[in-house]
């Protein structure tokens, strides 16, 4: 089992973590890896882009000349796309771009999420992220002292406003809870912080 210190909020080590081989330490899987990430960007697309046919466009009653006669070609709508103010053709409609993986695909990229940013020494666990006001200043200085400056995700076991509204405003940092970590926010960010206590929900969850 992998061992790694644990951090207090000024830098220093207070203790040591095991961390399970079966969900930090296996092969990452870096297909698996990449089908989530963009299940997900996918399933965060709005879908609402939308272009009007040329039945749905104000006008064209009429024909702009007559069939016959003219020397010019045949048109029987001033809203055929080649006019302007037409219709498009085959443009794009509201459609919900969202799809599921399979749930083994998905805890396999999540434990391979979670191998990758180990076996790179990247992962750093605070024996806990407490913030006695709503300061960013105090956010920032811890997080320099963990030595986290070019970007974290945050990994707390509970809701803590304090933390939250702290580290919104810092440009590359995150915060979040253990329920709702996700494979494209863990790798998106350098840096993935954990609290004791959230380490040891994830091994709770995911063993």
């Amino acid at each position: 089992m992998a061992k790694l210190d644990i951090y207090n909020l000024s830098g220093a080590v207070t203790g040591s973590i095991e961390l399970s081989d079966a969900i930090f330490a296996i092969e990452p899987n870096k297909h698996a890896i990449a089908a989530v990430i963009r299940n997900q960007l996918a399933n965060r697309r709005q879908g609402t882009s939308s272009t009007k046919t040329r039945s749905e466009t104000r006008g064209g009653g009429k024909r702009p000349w007559r069939q016959k006669g003219t020397g010019r070609a045949r048109h029987g709508s001033t809203r055929s796309a080649q006019y302007v103010g037409g219709g498009t053709i085959f443009g794009p409609k509201p459609r919900d771009y969202s799809y599921t993986l399979p749930k083994k695909i998905r805890r396999l990229a999540l434990k391979s999420a979670l191998s990758s940013k180990l076996a790179e020494n990247k992962i750093i666990v605070v024996e806990d992220f407490n913030l006695d006001q709503i300061k960013t200043a105090e956010a920032v200085k811890a997080l320099s002292a963990l030595k986290a400056t070019d970007g974290a995700f945050i990994v707390l076991d509970e809701k803590n406003d304090n933390v939250i509204l702290s580290t919104r405003n810092i440009p590359d940092v995150k915060s979040g809870l253990v329920n709702t970590i996700n494979v494209f926010d863990i790798m998106k960010y350098d840096s993935l912080l954990l609290t004791k206590a959230a380490a040891q929900k994830i091994e709770e969850v995911y063993a």
